[in-house]
């Protein structure tokens, strides 16, 4: 799978997303030797799921060790450039669900994320960017779930209702709802 192409085949919807996607573009350009890999300390990327019910009204998200909060299932990309897979295994790594297929094989999202500094596994990690491509996956709500104890401590079900700004700060309110609009315009097509 070529990650670069589908990363430049992404259709931007707002300014962000065309800025970012130019600057993650860039960025791949000049690291090409491990901007798949977090060996990289200034930026590396990653990939996301964004999982949802089939109703589209429900999204199940993970309850994050580092950060503490509630949030969507994704990871390293490792080496990895078949950045489907990552997310996909990644989100039933993080959740125990094992039956989860996207909504579409192409990119819903391309965002920079910042990332603070912080211990993990008894190692200090600097302050960096994840260069996040996320897909929007489905999954069934009554499937069985289970936290992945190194990586968060709950997994449980949101109505869309609950990505606001009293539950989140307002960067990931936009990120979510944005992820949220494109799965219903995408499943719509």
């Amino acid at each position: 799978m070529d990650y670069i192409s589908d990363i430049q085949k992404f259709v931007p919807t707002n300014e962000q997303e065309a800025s970012e996607q130019k600057i993650i573009l860039s960025y791949i350009q000049q690291y090409a030797h491990n901007a798949l890999l977090r060996d990289n300390p200034i930026a590396h990327i990653t990939s996301s799921g964004f999982l949802m019910n089939k109703q589209l009204d429900k999204v199940l998200l993970v309850h994050h060790n580092i950060r503490n909060v509630w949030a969507w299932t994704g990871g390293h990309a490792d080496g990895d450039s078949d950045l489907l897979h990552v997310a996909i295994k990644e989100a039933r790594e993080e959740t125990g669900v094992i039956t989860i297929c996207p909504i579409s094989s192409h990119i819903a999202s391309l965002d920079i994320l910042p990332v603070f500094s912080h211990w993990r596994k008894g190692s200090f990690v600097n302050a960096h960017l994840h260069l996040s491509v996320a897909y929007i996956l489905i999954c069934d709500e009554k499937e069985k779930v289970r936290p992945q104890i190194s990586e968060n401590t709950n997994v449980a079900w949101f109505d869309t209702s609950f990505f606001t700004g009293r539950n989140f700060d307002l960067s990931d309110v936009y990120l979510y709802n944005k992820l949220i609009d494109r799965a219903n315009r995408d499943s719509a097509l």
